[in-house]
């Protein structure tokens, strides 16, 4: 077994027809790629589902040159202008478009950064693309919006017994690949825990099989590491990392989350803090019934508890 790399990478799909998408997002992105035409294109949709995988592969199959800019790591207006100005002023050794792919771009000041994003797309609008991702669209300024052309990852129900397959079919071929022993229910299961998450399945993957098998005492564990993982984030004041691990913890239930950092408490907290963090649980718990966005009403919670309680 290889550990040198990242599963995630050195298997990630580079076309089309290899990305475990709904069949309705297939054949619109094989249709870019055969007109050989692309638009300033705005990816939304969960964690994992694929939208910076289908970027690349539509780049590569289309023959264009392109780069990659992470909106939560280099987000500032000046680090921007600098690279999107230095890529898109020069000539194309391919002959091809060229295309920028803001990764993450939900991350990005909605006050500053992305009001001048506008004015660098219509300054290159004659020999540069872009190509948003991101995983919550409200988050994008209305401007942007009306100049992209707004593809949603979506998994109808309809759809989701064909995806887990190929899921499954997908993951079943690494791990042989990497000659990790398995369990099909276990294998099953955690598909059924992170669908339609196939990043953050592999993974999980990746991390537990150092071992050398993925068997059923790993399912006693995910979700206690998930956990340890949160803590750790609140008692060293990891604000950032703390809203992030919300982002890839939303698609579970929040009253489950809730339930969880309560019945951790007694392992986590000093005691005498711990009547306080029941009525703060208590009191986000309620609260998630009428919210309109759970991520904002969770990272709340985390952040008062991250703020009030004392963690051993």
């Amino acid at each position: 077994m290889n550990t040198d790399f990242l599963w995630v990478e050195q298997y990630r799909p580079k076309t089309i027809d290899d990305c475990i998408l709904p069949q309705s997002l297939k054949t619109l992105f094989s249709s870019f790629i055969k007109k050989g035409e692309l638009s300033n294109l705005l990816l939304s949709g969960t964690p994992g589902i694929g939208k910076t995988t289908v970027a690349k592969a539509l780049c590569e199959q289309m023959n264009c040159d392109w780069i990659m800019i992470n909106g939560s790591e280099e987000g500032g207006i000046d680090v921007l202008r600098n690279k999107i100005k230095n890529f898109a002023s020069t000539v194309s050794l391919s002959g091809g478009k060229k295309v920028v792919i803001l990764d993450e771009a939900d991350y990005l000041n909605p006050q500053s950064t992305q009001p001048a994003l506008r004015g660098f797309i219509e300054e290159f609008h004659s020999n540069c693309r872009f190509i948003l991702t991101c995983n919550f669209k409200n988050r994008i300024i209305e401007p942007l919006h009306s100049r992209f052309s707004n593809i949603e990852f979506r998994v109808n129900p309809k759809d989701k017994g064909k995806l887990a397959t190929k899921l499954f079919e997908r993951a079943t071929y690494i791990l042989k690949e990497q000659n990790v022993d398995y369990e099909e229910k276990v294998l099953a299961e955690l598909i059924k825990k992170h669908f339609p998450d196939f990043r953050k399945l592999i993974n999980e993957l990746q991390r537990y099989s150092v071992s050398g098998s993925i068997d059923a005492g790993i399912l006693v564990n995910v979700s206690d590491e998930n956990l340890k993982t949160l803590v750790s984030h609140l008692k060293n004041k990891e604000f950032s990392d703390m809203r992030k691990w919300v982002v890839h913890n939303l698609d579970n239930d929040p009253v489950k989350i809730f339930r969880k950092i309560y019945d951790s408490m007694y392992d986590n907290l000093q005691p005498e803090t711990i009547p306080h963090a029941v009525l703060i649980i208590a009191d986000y718990q309620y609260k998630s019934a009428f919210v309109a966005d759970q991520e904002i009403n969770l990272v709340a919670c985390l952040t008062e508890l991250m703020s009030q309680v004392k963690f051993k």
